[in-house]
């Protein structure tokens, strides 16, 4: 096993330990949720909105390792292309001592074309896996907005069927703590 071989085994084992890590991630974005559900109904509404924080937060980090798992998987991709050109090239050296007499007889228009769109196939991969790169890396970082905290402990209120508890939380200690938007939802 070469070197590259060695790097590209590396590559692959990271990227499945990332989807693993992010299928953890939203397990336990699912398990705040319950736990969610379990604080409005006791009415403890400061809990609930801490589960939910870290609900999002949570599915945040899975978003995050899916795209870092993607980031690896194209880098594993190019390092698998660079192994199998490396044999490709080995192998083409070999054969070309012997298809010197075979090349006279051959017709070499055919050839240059195989040749041509052989390599146009390999372009056309380096530029997918560019844009893909490029995509990527340009997406945001992890962050808790309070809009998405509020929606989420109004979609868990409404599924434990609490929406007087949660209204309570929302007005609560004389003030209004929930955005305009969820004042909206709750009121239409």
């Amino acid at each position: 096993m070469s070197n590259m071989e060695k790097h590209l085994f590396n590559l692959k084992f990271a990227a499945k330990e990332l989807n693993r890590n992010a299928k953890k991630c939203d397990k336990e974005e699912k398990a705040e949720k319950a736990k969610i559900k379990k604080a409005i109904q006791k009415g403890n509404t400061e809990v609930a909105r801490i589960h939910a924080e870290n609900a999002i937060r949570q599915k945040n980090q899975a978003i995050n390792f899916l795209r870092m798992s993607a980031r690896v998987d194209a880098v594993a991709a190019r390092v698998q292309t660079a192994v199998t050109m490396g044999k490709v090239t080995k192998s083409m050296a070999g054969v070309v001592k012997s298809m010197d007499a075979t090349l006279r007889s051959m017709n070499l228009e055919k050839i240059s074309a195989l040749m041509d769109k052989f390599e146009h196939q390999f372009e056309t991969l380096d530029v997918q896996t560019q844009q893909m790169e490029d995509t990527m890396s340009s997406t945001t970082t992890l962050t808790t907005p309070q809009n998405q905290v509020d929606m989420l402990l109004q979609e868990m209120a409404d599924e434990a069927g609490y929406e007087s508890l949660l209204e309570d939380f929302l007005w609560g200690r004389g003030g209004l703590m929930a955005t305009n938007s969820l004042s909206l939802c709750l009121s239409g």
